[in-house]
């Protein structure tokens, strides 16, 4: 996934999460699965998030960016920004 497609999916991801606590504060969706659903799109912004980091910090030290990988959930989640 190239830096640009990162970046899109970060986009996408967020606006998911904006519009879900849109839709939160109408009532239209229950505070479970809301919470339930947020906590997957924070996950996934931070295997993004981190795939954009390597994929830069390849790129910095001369390396192939395509060489980065996505790392599992459970190694990403909570990283400090």
């Amino acid at each position: 996934m190239r830096d640009d497609e990162i970046l899109t999916r970060i986009s996408a991801l967020v606006t998911e999460e904006h519009e879900l606590r849109g839709r939160l504060s109408k009532g239209e969706v229950t505070s479970e699965a809301e919470h339930a659903r947020v906590k997957e799109l924070e996950t996934a912004l931070d295997q993004c998030w981190d795939l954009l980091r390597q994929r830069r910090a390849r790129r910095d030290a001369g390396g192939d960016p395509d060489g980065a990988a996505a790392r599992p959930a459970g190694e990403v989640q909570n990283y400090r920004q």
